[in-house]
């Protein structure tokens, strides 16, 4: 199908933006990389009658990297993270997770703040970022606010962020030194949603785990921040019988649609078996 008619924005500045958002209200909608909207546009599932795109705000383009502290500019895209050896370094479960969205073309044009801020479940990024303990930092004509990963979701489409606002950055604290952490996504074909995923980041200190995170994607209407499950592993040497009630403690927190990846079941059956995967492979890389 073809997308209705609109009129087509392209502010310079960030400041314009809002402007724009602020002026047109409802009516307007951000486009950043395109690959989500567009498709829903071309569906007349979205149908806004302004289209205001982010390309040539050059301050939402920055990966800032300063004593630990990590500052994604929303307009990064999925390639700029997976190409920055610096936030590799210290991140690794950035790279890992972008290199599973989608297609290189997709991830050249897709953008960090456009997977996180639509709300749609599917997407891997916002599991990724609950699980990093992240802050979305917000702008509107009120000036800017902030609103923790974890509370930003509220269901399928629908956050925190208000009409008149723009996500401009994603922040948060760099995984300590010695961290290991995994993005697991078990899919139908490559650049699929994911049936299930999961992201962990552990923390291990005489062979005990000192601290976890772990998120899930896709089932729910929401990213899922497992925290039942990470408190299970902490004090632990991860043996089978702790990560198995961590397992089920992750599984507990779910519920999927039945679809064409699978009926709700077998959707929960392979969250488990992600998070016990992830575990594993994160262990394996902590030092």
């Amino acid at each position: 199908m073809i997308p209705g008619s609109f009129e087509y924005h392209r502010p310079s500045s960030l400041d314009d933006a809002v402007g724009l958002m602020s002026s047109l209200g409802e009516d307007a909608l951000l486009v950043a990389g395109g690959h989500s909207l567009i498709p829903m546009m071309k569906l007349r599932m979205a149908a806004p009658e302004h289209l205001i795109d982010l390309q040539d705000v050059q301050s939402l383009k920055s990966i800032s990297i300063d004593g630990g502290k990590v500052a994604l500019g929303a307009m990064v895209t999925q390639a700029e993270l997976i190409a920055s050896e610096e936030l590799c370094a210290i991140c690794p479960l950035l790279k890992e997770a972008s290199l599973q969205i989608a297609d290189p073309q997709i991830r050249n044009l897709g953008t960090i703040g456009g997977n996180v801020a639509n709300g749609d479940p599917g997407n891997d990024m916002p599991a990724v970022m609950q699980t990093l303990g992240a802050t979305y930092m917000l702008t509107g004509p009120d000036g800017e606010r902030e609103v923790a990963a974890k509370d930003f979701y509220e269901a399928a489409y629908f956050t925190a962020r208000e009409d008149n606002e723009i996500l401009t950055a994603i922040c948060f604290d760099a995984p300590a030194k010695g961290h290991g952490s995994a993005y697991l996504k078990q899919k139908r074909k490559i650049g699929d949603y994911a049936t299930a995923a999961a992201a962990v980041v552990l923390e291990i200190s005489g062979g005990n785990c000192t601290a976890a995170s772990i998120g899930l994607t896709n089932v729910g209407d929401t990213p899922l921040l497992a925290e039942e499950a990470s408190a299970i592993l902490v004090g632990s040497s991860l043996d089978d019988d702790t990560v198995k009630k961590a397992m089920e403690a992750a599984r507990a927190i779910t519920d999927p649609a039945s679809d064409g990846r699978g009926p709700k079941e077998f959707r929960t059956h392979i969250a488990g078996i992600m998070v016990q995967r992830a575990i594993a492979l994160a262990q394996s890389r902590a030092k």
